[in-house]
């Protein structure tokens, strides 16, 4: 087995792990939130177990969304460097032309809707009845802002694919290039 075949069997083997522990980290963080809100509302305040749990649907949010941006770029690498000619891989050119079927269709890597909501839920402890104290502020601002992070993770991550592929077909042609380069060098050295 060759290097570059080697290469594109452990990348291919990358994306497929990275895609499980994905899927595995979900339904883990949710646990993990329930846990923590519900230990600090038994033993805590409200809006340290609001605060708390917070944290602990970010750092999920943000594990999952490193998980996908790797998987998306290997993607993208494997379908430049390794999908150019018509007798090798195709997974990733064919997989990225065929896209969701139905408008609205397309799955959500990112799981934003139930991050999303889980976060409403959270806030929800804190906001009613709504108080006014500085603290309680503080922790609002904190769950609208994880809101915002989540929207713009979502809208990045539906970008990313053409970016990437954009990025790595660049960097291809322009090390083709400086290959080209260097063998006419050694060419005329000879």
């Amino acid at each position: 087995m060759s290097l570059k075949d080697e290469e594109f069997r452990v990348l291919r083997e990358t994306i497929a792990s990275r895609g499980t522990v994905r899927h595995a980290l979900l339904p883990a963080t949710l646990v993990g939130w329930a846990v923590v809100a519900g230990l600090f509302l038994a033993f805590g305040e409200v809006w340290t177990a609001t605060l708390m749990s917070l944290g602990v649907l970010a750092a999920g949010f943000e594990a999952i969304h490193g998980l996908h941006v790797g998987v998306e770029r290997i993607g993208r690498y494997l379908q430049v460097f390794y999908e150019n000619d018509v007798d090798g891989p195709m997974w990733e050119s064919t997989a990225m032309r065929v896209g969701p079927g139905l408008p609205g269709a397309g799955v959500d890597p990112l799981f934003t809707l139930v991050f999303g909501t889980a976060t409403l839920i959270n806030l929800v402890l804190v906001a009613f009845p709504l108080r006014t104290t500085l603290w309680e502020g503080l922790v609002v601002t904190a769950h609208l802002a994880f809101l915002v992070r989540i929207v713009r993770a979502r809208r990045a991550a539906a970008q990313q694919r053409a970016v990437d592929l954009e990025t790595f077909t660049a960097l291809r042609a322009q090390m083709l290039k400086s290959s080209n380069h260097l063998a006419a060098s050694l060419h005329d050295l000879s």
